[in-house]
């Protein structure tokens, strides 16, 4: 709670106290009864305010204590809000919201698996890895045209194992060489007896 509320529910609690004292016989002095009876009335002038009212109050009440301020749209248009009604919008929402993927037709994400191969190709520790993924690559290029379920048409290529793992080969021995070029000499140490000269 805000320091406010705190305020509020402390001085809830003493009203409670005081009226169960009263009503327990402790009585109450005249003050305390015309304090109490002003706020019965205002509880019952405010029982009614419409709802309305009570919300349009709150706005005002929430503006003046700056709720509104530096609101993530502000001044901006809301996304999302085109020309025409997508009735997908919800998923297309979703998945760009949970960043989804791996879903479209074969075609597509062949297209990008295909693009992105040689990356995956190069974490890769062995010849052994590369060619299961070549192969693997290749086997779902080949179920992919031989489906007939509609869509665009499958025109990635499938590629020579052999061929790429000679690229893979090549890419990890420059790797290695700009790694080597790029580590710095390590300093000579002296032996120990001549350090104490």
């Amino acid at each position: 709670m805000d320091g406010r509320g705190v305020e509020q529910y402390r001085r809830r609690m003493e009203r409670a106290a005081r009226l169960r004292a009263a009503a327990s016989g402790g009585g109450l002095d005249e003050e305390d009864l015309e304090r109490a009876a002003a706020e019965d009335e205002l509880q019952h002038k405010r029982r009614k305010v419409d709802d309305a009212a009570k919300a349009d109050y709150l706005i005002r009440d929430a503006m003046a204590r700056g709720d509104f301020d530096n609101l993530k749209y502000a001044g901006k248009p809301l996304p999302n809000l085109g020309d025409g009604h997508d009735p997908d919008w919800w998923i297309k929402g979703l998945m760009q919201r949970e960043n989804v993927t791996g879903l479209g037709p074969r075609a597509i994400l062949l297209r990008t698996e295909d693009a992105e191969l040689d990356a995956r190709l190069d974490t890769r520790w062995t010849e052994k890895q590369v060619r299961e993924i070549v192969e693997d690559f290749n086997a779902r290029v080949i179920d992919a045209r031989r489906q007939l379920e509609g869509g665009p048409p499958v025109v990635t290529r499938t590629r020579d194992v052999e061929v790429e793992v000679q690229r893979w080969r090549e890419r990890k021995a420059a790797a290695a060489e700009n790694e080597a070029a790029a580590a710095p000499e390590p300093e000579q140490r002296r032996p120990w007896w001549k350090r104490f000269r």
